[in-house]
């Protein structure tokens, strides 16, 4: 009979954390063992009486894998030959360019330094797999980042002169989500909000957006989600103040600012899945401090990225996370507009026009539809910060989110 349970360390950097035991079946953590250095144990994971919640830590373990949503997996996972997207976790011993977990066999020495995909090269079998090119062939190799990378939407991780940047495409007859990207840079440029840079690139006439990872060998990224799962929400409390009390209790500077600010851009934008998974804060990997709140990042699904062109401009249908579930709530958790110049943003409409100029899914009809929305949004956001002086921010349990949005078909992007 052959064995399917193997035992790992998991590692973070070159600190062992705990003995787990993955299943190469179902590849999810069948056990957990020792408990080597507590203190590291991830975020929000929770331990009772000196052990490790497994059903948490699996649900974490298995978290990390490609979500079934992604476009192209399956073509992707044929080709690779390749059960599921949880199997390719071990391919890669679990390793990631968003933080510096990972698992190392039991029965081999092996040092973070030799294997982690910040200071080594990486294979893009799997994303070039991802992105519907053929792999087939003797020399295929699983070692990638690609095999933790999360979201619907179809990416790979490239290195480029030296860095770590992801490719992200767009979906459907309009494939916005690129040009979103790079527009919700230019805005935060604008405005002074710290931001991913994303920049435009066309491939086969098709829009993807780029950026460089801004995790370092040093840092990492915690989300909103597991920075929740710290300590439980009271009935009471809404979800906003229950992430800002989460954030003090962990030491966590400057998040209602940071709020403020990402808060402010989603209404601009009317971005409709800014869930608990593509927000949160960087740490230091290797003192556990805190350094603050991570970058914006990920604001693709924004001006009616999925809606035909007779609906741009219209708020009816369009929804909010993480906060509330509708803008015009979700602007009122805003604590100050005083950072804010709106004038900043003069003449916006013509950058996006100039972005989307010549593109063969946006024709001039969305064009001008998009950027008199756009337009329109600024002065609605004028007109809430006029209305707003003098003013306390308002926050109730009214209109809060209620699905588990961290799991709910797209996960943490940048």
């Amino acid at each position: 009979m052959v064995e399917t349970i193997q035992t790992y360390i998991l590692m973070h950097k070159d600190i062992p954390v705990a003995e787990i035991r993955l299943d190469s079946v179902t590849a999810s953590v069948s056990a957990v063992g020792e408990i080597f250095t507590p203190a590291h144990v991830p975020v929000g994971i929770p331990m009772k009486k000196g052990k490790i919640d497994r059903a948490a830590l699996n649900e974490w373990w298995m978290g990390r894998a490609i979500p079934a949503s992604r476009a192209g997996l399956a073509q992707a996972l044929e080709e690779l030959k390749i059960a599921s997207p949880q199997v390719l976790l071990d391919k890669c011993l679990g390793l990631s360019l968003s933080d510096q977990y990972w698992i190392c066999p039991a029965a081999r020495k092996t040092a973070w330094s030799e294997v982690n995909f910040f200071d080594n090269a990486f294979s893009e079998d799997v994303g070039n797999a991802l992105f519907g090119h053929p792999v087939s062939g003797e020399g295929v190799s699983l070692m990638s980042p690609d095999n933790t990378s999360d979201g619907w939407l179809k990416k790979k991780w490239t290195i480029v002169n030296g860095k770590r940047c992801l490719l992200k495409a767009g979906s459907g007859a309009t494939q916005q989500e690129p040009y979103n990207e790079v527009l919700a840079s230019i805005i935060m440029e604008r405005l002074g909000i710290p931001h991913v840079a994303y920049t435009l690139t066309m491939q086969e006439d098709y829009p993807y957006s780029v950026c460089e990872d801004f995790i370092t060998p040093d840092t990492e990224l915690v989300t909103a989600w597991y920075i929740m799962q710290t300590q439980p929400k009271p009935n009471h409390v809404s979800v906003y103040q229950h992430y800002l009390d989460c954030c003090e209790k962990q030491g966590i500077p400057g998040i209602r600012e940071s709020l403020d600010r990402m808060l402010v851009l989603d209404y601009l934008m009317m971005n409709e899945d800014r869930h608990q998974n593509n927000f949160g804060a960087v740490r230091n990997a290797n003192t556990l401090e805190w350094i603050g709140a991570a970058p914006v990042y990920d604001s693709g699904t924004s001006l009616w990225f999925d809606k035909p062109t007779m609906m741009v401009g219209s708020i009816g249908r369009v929804t909010s996370k993480p906060f509330k579930n509708s803008h015009d709530e979700q602007i009122k958790l805003v604590s100050s507009f005083d950072w804010l110049n709106l004038n900043a943003l003069a003449g916006i409409d013509e950058e996006l026009r100039e972005l989307v100029k010549g593109s063969l899914f946006i024709d001039e009809a969305r064009c001008n539809a998009l950027c008199k929305a756009l337009c329109g949004r600024v002065e609605r956001l004028t007109e809430v910060v006029n209305s707003r002086r003098n003013l306390y921010p308002v926050d109730d349990r009214t209109a809060d989110v209620e699905e588990d949005v961290a799991y709910s078909g797209e996960d943490m992007e940048r």
